[in-house]
């Protein structure tokens, strides 16, 4: 457990120290009054205490995220750890943070209209484009895969479940922010994180298996792959593990609670915070994994045993926390996925609103914007689109890549240290390539081919903003 604990310091310490570098480099007026204030509609801008917006932001990026990622991850072994640890810290948190700061400093716009302003008219309506129809592949899995968990729970009918939730959906995509998911967010992301902290609590008192040791991860293991099936640590752990690492979904989240955040300095707790608790879950959730199931071939037989991370994750919560685990686990593999889907509507919305100027007091023109999403999301559910959601995971890292590269052109403007998210831009860039490049999904190339590839894009994109930045004028970013 020593390396389940340096890794666990790491993120907290990660969040203290680094955490306050990178909040210096946000380039944040503290004595600046927040869109939350200045621009205060009763509908999504408005003041929310911190407590509350810092759990509504985890649980927006996180649903099921840190806990089916790390499940899956865990299957390459300890140097899942690693990406866990130093992705959140170096990338995901920084990813976060600035994706809410910028959207800060213009008023709460969505991720969309943000790369728009730092990389062009072109690549704002590719990203326009690109993120409605993430956001809608998320929500309307978020719709079936519940909807399927509940009716085997219950008996009910699956198609009645789908009505019922998307009925909620919609109301959470409509109503004032503080009606729906001001109230019920925080407290189910307190219960995730109880979640997570029983489970940890059940791997020290070793409660494995009934009489088992825990397994000490050694430093031989990290340097080693063991995967089963064989799957280069590069680029696919970097894919597989996203939200609880890196995920651009949260790019697509943050602008909701740029839109609440009552002082600049609460920041740093909401957006890079956020990131470091799922962090820590994901990084929990791997180590009880791992450590459970004793090696990466019994984690593989786990998740083929019990029919998936959903499966385990009811397992394992019932093993190590009894009933009561088993409560937290289906509000793990059903609440949550809600609660990532009903935010995924309400981003669309919001993606829409600010690209077309529609004003979003009037509920009538909330109503226009939502039903037509909604009437997409049941067709889709009437399809089996399992090929094109493999597509969601490559999808979701080069939305991150993208915006990462986006922050880069913001920190330069704002005569700030870009390489912080220069240097995780390139490494995505190389990963998003290569993995798109080999991948089953993709163009099924060699991975030496593939991996040459990576390298050759990442150091062109390296190269080119090396280049255009002399050309960006660098000015006071208010």
């Amino acid at each position: 457990m020593v390396t389940f604990l340096v890794c666990l310091a790491i993120l907290i310490g990660g969040y203290f120290i680094y955490g306050s570098y990178v909040y210096k480099q946000g380039a944040l007026d503290e004595n600046k009054l927040t869109p939350a204030v200045t621009m205060e509609d009763g509908i999504d801008y408005m003041p929310m205490p911190l407590h509350k917006v810092l759990l509504i932001q985890f649980l927006n990026i996180a649903g099921t995220g840190p806990i089916f990622g790390a499940i899956l991850g865990a299957a390459f072994g300890p140097v899942a750890f690693l990406w866990i640890t130093f992705g959140t810290i170096f990338a995901g948190a920084v990813h976060d943070f600035l994706s809410g700061v910028i959207s800060m400093k213009h008023n709460g716009t969505s991720v969309s209209e943000i790369v728009g302003i730092y990389l062009g008219s072109s690549m704002k309506n590719i990203m326009r484009v690109f993120s409605v129809i993430l956001l809608i592949l998320v929500g309307t899995v978020f719709v079936t895969s519940p909807a399927g968990l509940l009716s085997n729970l219950t008996g009910l009918d699956k198609t009645l479940l789908v009505g019922i939730i998307i009925i909620y959906y919609i109301l959470a995509t409509i109503l004032p922010v503080d009606k729906i998911i001001g109230k019920i967010y925080p407290l189910f992301g307190v219960c995730l994180i109880l979640m997570a902290v029983g489970l940890c609590g059940g791997m020290f008192i070793d409660h494995f298996n009934g009489t088992t040791k825990m397994v000490e991860l050694t430093k031989e293991t990290f340097a080693t792959n063991l995967h089963p099936d064989g799957l280069n640590v590069f680029p696919f752990l970097f894919v597989t593990i996203a939200c609880g690492a890196l995920s651009g979904f949260h790019a697509t989240q943050s602008p909701m609670m740029a839109r609440c955040v009552r002082k600049p300095k609460e920041a740093k707790a909401v957006f890079y915070g956020a990131m470091v608790v799922e962090g820590i879950v994901a990084l929990i959730w791997c180590a009880v994994t791992i450590t459970f199931f004793r090696t990466t071939e019994g984690v593989k037989e786990a998740l083929t045993t019990y029919n998936g991370a959903a499966g385990v994750v009811g397992f394992l919560s019932k093993e190590l926390l009894g009933t009561f685990g088993s409560v937290l686990a289906v509000l793990g593999v059903v609440a949550c996925p809600i609660t990532s889907g009903d935010t995924a509507f309400r981003s669309i919305r919001l993606t829409i609103a600010d690209a077309f100027k529609i004003d979003q007091k009037n509920i009538a023109k909330r109503f226009i914007i939502a039903i037509p999403l909604f009437i997409i999301c049941i067709l889709l559910t009437m399809v089996n689109f399992d090929i094109i959601w493999r597509y969601f995971a490559w999808s979701n890292q080069t939305l991150a890549t993208i915006f990462l590269w986006t922050s880069a052109v913001y920190l330069y403007k704002a005569n700030k240290n870009y390489f912080i998210v220069v240097i995780p831009a390139t490494i995505m860039s190389y990963v998003c390539t290569s993995y798109i490049m080999q991948a089953k999904e993709g163009f099924k190339l060699p991975s030496t081919i593939s991996n040459i590839a990576g390298i050759i894009v990442a150091i062109a994109l390296f190269a080119l903003f090396m280049v255009k930045k002399s050309g960006i004028k660098k000015e006071e970013i208010n």
